[in-house]
């Protein structure tokens, strides 16, 4: 029996790797990463790399016949081949080292998370004023939609069918579970049916992405209703003394994607607070410019400073396909 150095240290690195992705599972910090739709694809990784673990194992002891066939099967087996025993060259260390890096770096650095300074570096105001000409441009697409189903619906008439949803009995619904993330497309009818019914809007964890599209997407609706955030504070070059933004970010895919949503927010006291303090607020929703677009603005009647919480980004909803 031989010991194969090199195969026992490819195994070493596939165990690493199966420890740090469990451990960031086990943690929670998975979240910090990606959606939590893909959980299942990452611990299927697991899996795998478990499995190719398991057969590395035998690689590592040998029988020396299987290696050197004494006289002439040397040269057949191993010419122009190396199984991963040859002898260490600066190409084969550079490998090890990018493989290494990752799982190194993920098991010495713990997870961080993104925070003002980053907002600020994505252009936090830009990513809100995009959302904002997107909603425009969507409900415009909608409308034209609408007119030409009008048209045809006058056409051909339809017989009247009941609604047979009930009346939601509060203002603010429960939230779906926030680490599945998935609702039917019924469940994603009656979030937004409560939401245009409330006259209280309270922006909570799983549903803030699905309220802050609507919101954007039919301003006029939903101005002059009280709305309930929080969020981190957000301040860039041209504010008044009296403006920030109440960001928070958001993961569609994984970290690398985030962006910035939140609303541009008014009140006398946000000169007072620094980028990165997180607050939660209570105002109105109210309709003005910002360099030339129009988007929904906080005028902030009350607010708190808070905690930063332990999993500080949102997640949009998925809607299942039936």
């Amino acid at each position: 029996m031989r010991f194969h150095g090199q195969q026992a240290f490819r195994a070493v690195i596939l165990l690493l790797f199966v420890f740090f992705i469990y451990k960031l599972h086990i943690t929670n910090d998975i979240l910090k990463l990606i959606n939590p739709k893909y959980s299942a694809l990452s611990i299927t990784g697991v899996v795998i790399l478990l499995l190719l673990f398991i057969a590395q194992l035998p690689r590592i002891w040998a029988l020396k016949e299987e290696e050197y066939d004494h006289h002439g099967d040397h040269h057949r087996h191993h010419h122009h081949h190396d199984h991963g025993d040859g002898r260490l060259n600066g190409k084969k260390i550079l490998s090890y080292v990018i493989i290494i890096l990752p799982v190194a770096t993920g098991l010495l650095i713990p997870p961080q998370t993104l925070d003002a300074s980053i907002a600020a570096k994505k252009g936090a105001m830009l990513s809100l004023r995009n959302d904002a000409l997107k909603a425009e441009q969507q409900k415009e697409e909608i409308t034209d939609d609408d007119e030409q189903q009008n048209e045809a619906e006058k056409d051909n008439p339809k017989p009247t069918v009941p609604n047979e949803r009930s009346t939601p009995s509060d203002d603010n619904p429960q939230d779906p579970n926030v680490d599945s993330n998935t609702v039917t497309r019924e469940e994603y009818d009656q979030i937004i049916q409560n939401l245009e019914q409330s006259s209280s809007i309270k922006m909570s964890e799983s549903l803030y992405s699905t309220y802050y599209q609507a919101i954007n997407t039919d301003m006029e609706k939903y101005e002059g209703r009280e709305i309930t955030l929080n969020g981190f504070v957000c301040k860039e070059d041209g504010f008044a003394s009296n403006q920030l933004v109440i960001g928070r970010f958001i993961i569609t895919h994984c970290v690398a994607d985030s962006s910035v949503i939140g609303f541009l927010s008014e009140f006398e006291d946000a000169a007072s607070l620094p980028p990165d303090k997180w607050i939660e607020a209570t105002g109105t929703i109210k309709i003005e410019e910002y360099n030339g677009v129009k988007m929904p603005i906080v005028d902030v009647t009350e607010w708190k400073e808070v905690e930063r919480l332990e999993q500080p980004y949102l997640y949009p909803l998925s809607i299942q396909i039936m």
